[in-house]
């Protein structure tokens, strides 16, 4: 029993645990993660088109579960740029200008994202992290940085546009500015503020570079007496979080599935990268399966009590680390922190300017914006950097929420057409060198007389069983006096039942032409899946050798009854 608590609550565990040397450094990591936490909500709360008050009800409730339910010592949960415009697509077109009903929609998507992550931990599908690979999510995550910078711009300068499409926010914020619409003072703030965390950033931290601008902002503002005079944040409810879930209906839920499962997703994948990231470099070991269900439980959470879906930040878990945090309790003391915040000091943020909360989120943003590695991904590999681009594009161009189903998308066909056609090769001996080897590769290889040796590398399956057959059948062609194929089959881990026809019809096809089929260091479970298809009898034990070499031995160098020829076999 207390084993099954622990491992659904290890939180109790690390209790019971507790170095009281680390509780000095934990209160240290949990006050100066307070400083960064607060900004931060507010921002992307205003970026995913809700009230400020919400982003720090997105803060609070799933740090506190997180700290509870995650395997992690130091991840840090809370509002996300990656999210933030995934988000506003979803509730912002459902709302209508509605902050209420925004605010429900949001944590409906919220809790169905995490019970998607919840079932998803419990059914140990952790590894659906594998569905973006690499070059999809640089595209994916650099369209993500250019969504949100954009629809920040026009808030750094004090005024605001229609919401539309990236590309028509962005012509609407150069015709606004030509235009003369911004604001001289929340320009100097927005400008100010951008200038400066990059500044402070370059010889500290641009995380204590948002700290100093929002403080120092803050003083301005109230010592100017300019709250009336340029778009603040205004002060916030002094209400602890709450359940905010009135007026929905059921074609809400309809409407957010697809969100949902875009949102977890992604939340997900962040998470579990980050969270393995900061394990390894910390000794410890994270289960994926795990961490999604306490992502799921935290978004639950977040959801039942006024928040929104959030997922692990790249930004804030470093803060902790820096600032030597030791365990979750960091996390813990930064959300009573923010209930400080809200109870005894809402009224702060009447003198915090948009401008400042919006770049902090341009700032934020732009760290997911990396050109070198998609400029180094062209060059090396020029397929994985199309695949980037085109991520790219369909998040700018399309939609965040299209982006997801075209990222999604491009990963199925990028891995289909990669085992659709597989490197395929022909072997030959190099003099001097043991093994066998590509011919392609190494042309100063001979071929052995009467032999044709090839190797698939790849399962063989429905799509890609004719291309293999008719590779060997064109290997055969080109070699006169051919009497064996070889087949290097190390590569091929499994073999469907299309595939399996093949085989039998290139058997047979060979056999016609006094050829004799042979594998080498094919894998035991392809061996056994023969056998259970009834081949057995037509490829028996004669017809495999464990290696190229004892193949190739064994026919050059045995009677010919030691592998089976055609007329041998009948």
């Amino acid at each position: 029993m207390v084993a099954t608590v622990s491992h659904w609550v290890p939180g109790l565990t690390a209790i019971r645990r507790y170095d009281r040397s680390w509780l000095r450094h934990d209160l240290v990591a949990g006050l100066v993660l307070t400083t960064v936490l607060i900004p931060a909500g507010i921002g992307y709360a205003v970026a995913s088109g809700l009230p400020a008050v919400t982003g720090l009800y997105a803060t609070i409730v799933p740090l506190l579960a997180y700290a509870l339910v995650g395997p992690s010592r130091l991840l840090v949960l809370g509002p996300d740029s990656s999210l933030a415009p995934i988000i506003a697509a979803s509730i912002i077109p459902l709302a209508a200008g509605d902050a209420e009903r925004a605010v429900a929609l949001a944590g409906l998507l919220a809790l169905m994202m995490g019970v998607l992550l919840l079932l998803g931990g419990l059914l140990h599908l952790g590894f659906v992290t594998d569905l973006l690979s690499k070059p999809i999510r640089l595209g994916y995550l650099n369209g993500i940085a250019v969504v949100v910078v954009v629809g920040q711009l026009p808030k750094l300068f004090g005024f605001s546009i229609d919401d539309g499409s990236t590309l028509m926010d962005l012509q609407g914020f150069v015709t606004a500015l030509v235009d003369g619409d911004a604001s001289a003072l929340a320009s100097v703030f927005g400008i100010g503020a951008l200038v400066s965390i990059i500044g402070i950033g370059t010889v500290w931290s641009r995380t204590a570079g948002m700290v100093v601008v929002v403080l120092a902002s803050l003083v301005a503002v109230a010592v100017g007496g300019w709250s009336d005079s340029l778009p603040v944040v205004g002060a916030l409810p002094s209400g602890l979080p709450a359940p905010a879930l009135g007026g929905l209906t059921w074609g809400d839920v309809g409407s957010l599935v697809g969100p949902a499962f875009g949102i977890a997703l992604i939340a997900f994948t962040d998470t579990s990268m980050i969270s393995r990231a900061f394990a390894v470099r910390h000794g410890d070991t994270v289960s994926a399966n795990h961490e999604m269900r306490a992502i799921g439980l935290s978004n639950v959470a977040s959801g039942a009590f006024g928040g929104f879906p959030v997922s692990a930040s790249s930004s804030r878990t470093p803060v902790v680390e820096q600032a030597g945090g030791r365990t979750q309790l960091a996390g813990f003391v930064g959300a009573v922190a923010i209930v400080g915040f809200i109870l005894f000091a809402s009224d702060l943020t009447s003198y915090l300017p948009s401008a400042v909360v919006a770049a902090i989120v341009v700032v934020a943003a732009s760290s997911l914006f990396d050109p070198v590695a998609f400029t180094t991904l062209l060059r090396v590999d020029p397929l994985d950097g199309a695949l980037a681009v085109v991520a790219f594009l369909g998040v700018v161009l399309v939609g965040v929420l299209e982006g997801i189903i075209i990222a999604v998308a491009l990963s199925l066909v990028a891995f289909v057409n990669q085992a659709w056609r597989p490197y395929r090769a022909e072997l030959g001996r190099r003099r001097g060198v043991r093994g066998y080897h590509d011919l392609s590769r190494h042309p100063e290889a001979e071929v052995i007389e009467g032999l044709v040796i090839v190797r698939f590398d790849a399962p063989l399956f429905f799509a890609n069983a004719g291309i293999f057959a008719e590779y060997v059948r064109s290997k055969v062609a080109d070699r006169p006096g051919v009497q064996y194929v070889i087949l290097a089959a190390e590569p091929i881990t499994s073999i469907d039942s299309t595939a399996v026809d093949e085989l039998v019809r290139l058997d047979d096809a060979l056999t016609r032409a006094d050829i004799t089929l042979v594998f080498a260091e094919m894998k035991g479970p392809v061996k056994d899946d023969l056998q259970r298809r009834g081949l057995g009898e037509r490829f028996g034990p004669e017809r495999f050798a464990p290696t190229v070499g004892a193949a190739v031995d064994r026919i050059t160098g045995l009677e010919r009854h030691d592998i089976g020829r055609p007329s041998d076999r009948g």
